[in-house]
């Protein structure tokens, strides 16, 4: 055991276990590490068991960014940051929906913290139901396709764009699908004063219904399809952007996951391909993702 041991709870191929690995190992783990009530603590912290080799806390679902900027200014007080960074692990739910009051005020008083969205798309520990983050079409417990929906109607919230609204110094997302992408991250995002904020989507074996096999497959094709762009901002200006050689289109993405697998079938799933479509390529307009189209 290193940072985060390898005996968790969690499903071969979780996308969780190996984004929190890559975080710790690139900051040595010299960590205070806030995690909010979710699918990663139920996976590493069960009761008579610990997977965390750094100093950990488990907050509410609601609470965790509150729960680090006190830890932050406790440290600042006693004159005690050089001893670790201050960082948040914490659901999309808890991150999109149920914490973001305290997530803005962090962000508002500028908190010297790292928060670390694990973006698996809906609240896969008690059961997949949608989330602020769950993208449209997908058919959750809450958002079940039938026959009078096709899955989630509305849109994945933006937390990129609310985050840089904000105007804390650094926000970024990234895939588990591109490790080095989320090594090279975190590790500009510490080297700036004040919030941060960095996103990373991680597949879900059992809320997508995809096997653990294909997990960073899967990753992979959410951005080469455009649906999750790999960006970076400092101070609210778009810094860089990972191009697209030849984007695919979206129902390679879909078609590989039991969430999606309805579109295919559904009277109405036709218009939520498209749907899905047109997001993508409203990404790839608005971070100029194409590089074919720059040649």
């Amino acid at each position: 055991m290193k940072f985060f041991g390898s005996g968790h709870g969690a499903c071969p191929g979780c996308g969780l276990p190996i984004a929190v690995k890559t975080v710790l190992n690139v900051l040595e783990g010299k960590v205070f590490a806030v995690n909010s009530t979710g699918c990663l603590e139920i996976i590493s912290s069960q009761y008579g068991k610990n997977a965390w080799n750094v100093p950990y806390i488990h907050s509410l679902f609601e609470n965790a960014a509150a729960v680090a900027a006190g830890v932050e200014a406790a440290l600042r007080a006693m004159k005690r940051k050089d001893e670790g960074y201050v960082v948040v692990f914490a659901g999309d739910g808890a991150t999109a929906d149920i914490g973001i009051g305290t997530l803005s005020g962090a962000f508002d008083r500028n908190h010297d913290i790292l928060y670390i969205c694990l973006d698996n798309e809906a609240y896969q520990n008690t059961g997949h139901q949608q989330s602020g983050l769950t993208p449209p079409g997908e058919s959750t417990t809450t958002t079940p396709a039938g026959r009078v929906l096709p899955g989630k109607v509305g849109r994945k919230k933006d937390m990129i764009s609310i985050a840089v609204a904000h105007g804390i110094p650094y926000v970024a997302s990234s895939s588990v699908g591109y490790i080095s992408d989320i090594r090279r991250k975190v590790k500009k995002a510490v080297k700036f004063e004040g919030a941060k904020y960095i996103q990373i989507h991680s597949p879900c074996v059992t809320g997508w219904g995809i096997d653990g096999s294909l997990s960073i497959k899967v990753a992979r094709l959410a951005v080469e399809t455009g649906l999750y762009p790999l960006v970076e901002y400092e101070y609210g200006k778009l810094t860089s952007v990972k191009k697209i050689k030849d984007r695919k289109p979206v129902e390679e993405y879909l078609k590989l996951q039991r969430r999606f697998r309805h579109l295919f079938t559904h009277e109405r799933g036709r218009e939520m391909i498209e749907v899905l479509q047109k997001f993508a390529d409203e990404n790839a307009e608005k971070y100029g993702l194409d590089l074919r189209k720059e040649e």
